[in-house]
Order: C-alpha cells, then sequence, then structure tokens
C-alpha cells in the first residue's frame, strides 16, 4: 500500500512575527482612540501578518489567502518602545477554509488573543474580481 502524502496546508502549521511599538502604531495615530499605546487595529494587522506567515512557504503556486472573519480580544495596553509578538497556529483545515489560532504578547504578558478565518484563493482571479465592478 503506498502512503499518501501529507497536505502542504495541514493543521499545525506556525509562525511568529514582531512588532517594536512606534508613535505611528499608537491608538492615536490611527484613529482607534485617544492613548498613546499600541492601537487594537495594528494588533489585528499582526496577527493577521502571523497567519499569512504561517502558511507563506506551503501555498500552492498562483494562490494567496484572504481574510474571511476575525475575533480578536485586546487584553492588555502596549506601550510606545515595547516589542510585541504575534503567533499564528493554524488550528483546522476545511477543504479551502484555514482557522488560525492567534497571540499576542508583550513578554510573558499576553496582549490579546482570538482567532483569524481565512480562505485560500486563486490570486490572480482574486484580483479580477476585485476590480469588476459590482
Amino acid at each position: 500500500m503506498q502512503e499518501q502524502p501529507e497536505p502542504a496546508l495541514a493543521p499545525g502549521l506556525t509562525a511568529q512575527v514582531e512588532l517594536t511599538v512606534t508613535d505611528t502604531d499608537t491608538a492615536q495615530a490611527v484613529g482607534s482612540g485617544d492613548v498613546p499605546v499600541l492601537g487594537t487595529p495594528r494588533v489585528l494587522a499582526l496577527a493577521e501578518a502571523a497567519t499569512v506567515a504561517a502558511t507563506a512557504a506551503t501555498l500552492p503556486p498562483g494562490s494567496t489567502t484572504v481574510g474571511t472573519r476575525v475575533e480578536l480580544e485586546h487584553l492588555a495596553p502596549t506601550v510606545v518602545g515595547r516589542t510585541v509578538r504575534a503567533q499564528a497556529l493554524l488550528a483546522t483545515v476545511d477543504g479551502r477554509r484555514l482557522s488560525f489560532e492567534v497571540t499576542v504578547a508583550d513578554g510573558d504578558q499576553t496582549v490579546a488573543r482570538g482567532r483569524v478565518d481565512r480562505i485560500l484563493v486563486d490570486r490572480q482571479r482574486f484580483v479580477d474580481r476585485a476590480g469588476r465592478p459590482s
């Protein structure tokens, strides 16, 4: 009996990305608040970057993933100058649907946690469809 190859996009893929918080990353700068701490939109962007990195090396040629759903709890503030680390774990694969568990940490403190869902698409077809009038 011949062994089947492991699918490239399988649960367990992980990646980490880091960001050193600057003034341009604050809630004040991104318009999500009036305090000089890491803004929630930047936390989300960092978490999504980790999900993209988790699958980057294993995507089929001509493919990409696009976000479809996000659930994120922003639990703690992070001041300018601190470095935060986002980690993504591909938790489930259901056909083209990919679900990631994400965490963002400042040292040992959890800054945010949640889930990001993405879908596998043909890059060119997606771009072509996005440019069409609705």
